[in-house]
């Protein structure tokens, strides 16, 4: 008896973290990779976000604007504009469901 409590016990704590492990990525992602430009809040006043005049995600006419296929494509893919780089392409630092994940959190910005 005292196993399977053990057991039980033990098995649950696992779904707890992992559970909170599937969390953290997203602003984890955000925070290392996004908010320098896009700022933490997703307003984008960061000197770069206002010098590359970057979209405020808490604005519900551009998260109405943005599409989730076009925002994958430019995570992974990363944006150029008359062939210069504006934000580099994270293909090979996030995993698909990473970048799933940022669109979701992006998402989450609206106002």
């Amino acid at each position: 008896m005292k196993t399977t409590t053990k057991i039980t016990l033990a098995s649950f704590a696992l779904a707890l973290a992992t559970g909170v492990a599937l969390a953290a990525p997203a602003a984890d992602n955000w925070d290392n990779n996004c908010a320098s430009c896009h700022g933490t809040d997703g307003k984008a006043q960061t000197k770069t976000g206002k010098k590359l005049k970057l979209r405020d995600y808490t604005d519900a006419k551009v998260q109405a604007e943005l599409k989730d296929e076009e925002m994958v494509k430019a995570i992974t893919e990363g944006v150029k504009i008359d062939g210069k780089e504006k934000m580099k392409a994270f293909k090979d630092e996030l995993s698909a469901d990473e970048i799933k994940d940022l669109v979701a959190y992006v998402r989450k910005f609206k106002a």
